[in-house]
């Protein structure tokens, strides 16, 4: 089943962050995920929105997403996103009608 992943970031570090992202594709490439949104001005129509950035990803399910976020590339990668950026991460099910 297909999975989500959305991370909502405040950005501490923007030059830390910026090294991650600069090397984000060439890790995410290698996993059979896609991204969906990466969007630094979503448009809040309820409620407040106290980050400064979303980012909506899917993968074809929750043992891909499970590879790419255990890869030691990319965990090599991610302490720089974790020095630059404040992250809540939510792993979300894709909804399935027939079952």
């Amino acid at each position: 089943m297909t999975v989500y992943a959305i991370a909502q970031l405040k950005m501490t570090d923007r030059a830390a962050y910026d090294r991650y992202q600069a090397k984000f594709f060439d890790v995410f490439r290698k996993f059979n995920g896609r991204l969906l949104a990466a969007d630094e001005s979503p448009r809040v129509l309820e409620g407040t929105w106290p980050c400064d950035k979303l980012v909506m990803m899917s993968f074809p399910d929750e043992a891909s997403f499970q590879a790419f976020s255990d890869a030691p590339d990319y965990l090599e990668i991610s302490r720089d996103r974790k020095a630059g950026a404040q992250a809540t991460v939510l792993l979300v099910k894709g909804f399935n009608p027939g079952g």
